[in-house]
């Protein structure tokens, strides 16, 4: 297979993982990674600015919230409109790569710099939210209120899903965080 092929940047994200998980990511070197991947060091650097971004570096999740909420119709219910954006993000982007989620978040959970790249990227959707809200023409509490929501409920749904070992959808997972909010938010 050709250093351009179209499925380099899976081919280098696939290595890196393997590596990451055998090795630890610290350990783990962008020569090693292109070696595996049977591409150059100039390759990986087209496609990821370092190795951290092997995880982040696609991460089109606020911009799909920024269009979900958009496309929605302007009368629906908020948490609704929250709900099913993440309904769909979760049966297209997460089911499919169930398996390789759970290793990246191993390995994300165990190294500190990782976490706290992740929780940029969380900072940086339940930014996209309240923009999106505010868009809306909900007023700026309301949208910050919703984007914190969003996102907990998110992190909550994805953990769940992540750790059920019946592999459970990541609706029901969803479903059952939504619920026991508004039990919680409700008393």
């Amino acid at each position: 297979m050709g250093r351009w092929a179209p499925d380099t940047r899976e081919r280098l994200r696939a290595a890196a993982l393997e590596l990451f998980a055998e090795r630890g990511f610290a350990a783990t070197t962008v020569p090693e990674i292109v070696e595996r991947a049977g591409l150059t060091k100039r390759t990986f650097f087209r496609h990821f600015t370092d190795k951290r971004e092997v995880f982040f570096g696609d991460d089109e999740i606020p911009d799909l919230a920024r269009r979900m909420l958009a496309a929605a119709p302007r009368d629906a219910d908020a948490f609704a409109v929250v709900l099913d954006g993440l309904r769909d993000l979760g049966a297209r982007r997460f089911e499919p790569r169930r398996t390789e989620i759970r290793q990246a978040r191993r390995i994300i959970d165990a190294e500190p710099a990782l976490r706290e790249r992740d929780l940029r990227k969380q900072s940086d959707l339940r930014r996209a939210v309240r923009d999106g809200f505010l868009d809306r023409g909900e007023d700026a509490l309301t949208a910050e209120v919703l984007a914190g929501v969003s996102v907990e409920l998110f992190q909550t749904a994805l953990q769940g899903w992540l750790s059920d070992d019946a592999d459970q959808p990541f609706s029901v997972h969803l479903d059952r965080s939504a619920e026991r909010m508004r039990s919680v938010l409700h008393g």
